[in-house]
């Protein structure tokens, strides 16, 4: 599935129907560079899923933010100041990926502990707007 996103909203808009598609068990990996809107949408997606308007902020330098849902709890991981995978344990990925929803900024840093089963979203800047690209 593919998107294009010409404005802030748009992501958001994105990301809140996508969380409606979410069952409580998925690892969602956000791939993108800097600015591209990977905290945007994952921010929308927490927002939709607890029901509030909450303030969710990043987890730049946390590297990790939980929150409750009706489907269970939400890690929010943002992997870019992390140095090398095995960090991740640290913070109790393993836990993360059987019990709740997670997603994920910068996935490439935990290289092969990301699973085979996680949703890959690509954001992409291109000439007409961002390309947020599901599943490939």
């Amino acid at each position: 599935m593919k998107y294009l996103s010409q404005s802030e909203k748009d992501t958001i808009l994105f990301a809140k129907k996508f969380a409606k598609t979410l069952q409580g068990d998925e690892i969602i990996a956000l791939w993108g560079t800097l600015g591209m809107g990977k905290t945007v949408f994952a921010k929308a997606v927490i927002q939709e899923l607890t029901g509030r308007k909450e303030d969710v902020p990043s987890p730049t330098f946390t590297l990790l933010q939980t929150y409750d849902t009706p489907l269970g709890e939400v890690f929010h991981f943002d992997f870019y100041r992390l140095k090398n995978p095995e960090e991740a344990y640290e913070i109790g990925i393993e836990d993360a990926f059987e019990n709740g929803i997670s997603l994920i900024e910068w996935p490439e840093k935990i290289g092969k502990l990301l699973p085979k089963r996680a949703i890959n979203i690509r954001f992409e800047m291109t000439k007409n707007g961002r390309q947020i690209s599901v599943g490939e």
